[in-house]
């Protein structure tokens, strides 16, 4: 496993029971902000007929009422502030994709929290001030930029702030600035990746050994083909705007699960359906609560993510609970006929019968019955205009997504660089029964 690196290893190193105190004592005084502060969040606990003084510690946290991306968007801009705007230094946004937009704010401890989360992911990474960190996520309102350039910042590393795009300069400054860690969305990665093998690249032509990849669901499959492309070791990162952005929890070199920062967040997972709190080791919708957000606190905010939490040790060291690779989202999952779809299902079947990560996922009904069409584009060496190879191909797919899901698909596959790339957070999906 290597040397083991860990950027504040009396905080992420604590034993559980120093956590849970340190949660305990700062739960009441987040709790106490938001009923003081924010106007909002005290009248959802007024209706719920819960106060500051009912909480005592973890335990009471499910008295607690829920928020919502619906409860974010009603409060915009300014509803959910617990500082007043001259304390506040900066604000995030979230893309808006599927309503309003959502703008959390942010003091400057609030920036150093985030630094210092991002910080410890970097380190997790592999990372130290010695290397050199390629931030090609996007920067502007979007959080990947901005936090992945802080947390390398605060590591004291050299940082590339390439943003996205522009992918022949990416692969440029890699190479001629001896960039050892590149940030981005995984598809991005992916695309990078592409664009290199197009330009006679191989894994030894470039410095890079590690990447931190998030911002979307992406499938072990996936992980493994962009490792093997790059010739690197892929980690997983989380966050949402809301709570801050990326850096809420990382991967270890141990890769089994994404630590949660519990002394700035504490987890549950609750049925999605019904709210109630689930066991350790269920599969169920991620809710955080933030500990010490000034500007935006958030208490038990509802993630709409699908995931599990583990206490079980870490070879790592790190002893903060542990969340598993995303399954998918509430609001991403597709019901299809009754069966519940996730894309990275999909997408683990088309790596495995080696095809790229590219590919459109069209939902449609006819005569009020769903349907299911998957566009899949083909490799180069793949590309055929044999239509009985193809045909057959197209075969094999519908019988493993058969068996992935339990249904039929149609697939249609494509030639090479017909479905259009992605700098940023890939479209999968395009949902025509809304329409």
């Amino acid at each position: 496993m290597g040397e083991k690196r860990y950027f504040q290893p009396e905080i992420e190193c604590m034993p559980h029971d120093k956590i849970r105190e340190l949660q305990n004592e700062k739960l009441l005084k987040q709790v106490r902000h938001a009923w003081e502060d924010v106007p909002y969040y005290r009248d959802k606990m007024k209706a719920k007929g819960v106060t500051p003084d009912d909480i005592k510690s973890m335990d009471d946290l499910h008295k607690l009422p829920f928020l919502t991306k619906d409860d974010l968007r009603k409060a915009y801009p300014y509803g959910l502030m617990g500082k007043p705007l001259s304390d506040c230094v900066r604000i995030q946004s979230t893309s808006g994709t599927t309503g309003q937009r959502v703008v959390a704010f942010y003091t400057m401890n609030d920036i150093h929290i985030w630094d210092t989360m991002c910080a410890r992911a970097i380190v997790a990474a592999g990372g130290t001030k010695d290397d050199v960190v390629q931030v090609s996520y996007g920067y502007g309102l979007f959080t990947g930029g901005p936090g992945l350039n802080g947390g390398s910042h605060m590591l004291g590393s050299l940082t590339i702030p390439t943003s996205s795009g522009n992918t022949d300069r990416q692969i440029m400054f890699i190479k001629d600035l001896s960039a050892t860690i590149l940030c981005c969305t995984p598809s991005y990665a992916a695309f990078i990746g592409e664009r290199m093998k197009e330009m006679g690249m191989t894994p030894d032509d470039i410095p890079l050994k590690a990447g931190i990849f998030g911002a979307e669901a992406w499938s072990e499959e996936m992980r493994h083909d962009i490792e093997k492309t790059m010739g690197i070791k892929a980690y997983d990162i989380y966050g949402l705007t809301e709570l801050c952005g990326p850096g809420v929890s990382f991967e270890c070199s141990d890769q089994k699960g994404m630590h949660i920062n519990e002394d700035y967040f504490i987890p549950e997972i609750i049925d999605p359906k019904t709210g109630d709190v689930l066991p350790e080791g269920s599969l169920g919708e991620l809710v955080f609560t933030t500990l010490d957000k000034e500007a935006f606190p958030l208490i038990r905010y509802r993630t709409r993510d699908i995931t599990s939490l583990t206490h079980e040790p870490c070879p790592c060291g790190r002893t903060h609970v542990r969340m598993t690779k995303l399954k998918g989202r509430t609001d991403d999952m597709l019901i299809i006929r009754g069966v519940n779809v996730f894309p990275s299902q999909i997408e683990t079947v088309l790596i495995n019968q080696g095809y790229p990560a590219n590919y459109q996922i069209i939902v449609g009904r006819v005569n009020n019955t769903d349907t299911l069409d998957v566009r899949v584009e083909m490799t180069p060496e793949m590309f055929t205009d044999n239509l009985g190879e193809v045909n057959k191909r197209q075969a094999k797919l519908v019988e493993g997504l058969r068996s992935m899901l339990g249904l039929t698909a149609k697939v249609t596959l494509v030639a090479p660089k017909t479905i259009v790339r992605s700098e940023g957070k890939a479209v999968r999906v395009i949902d025509n029964r809304k329409i």
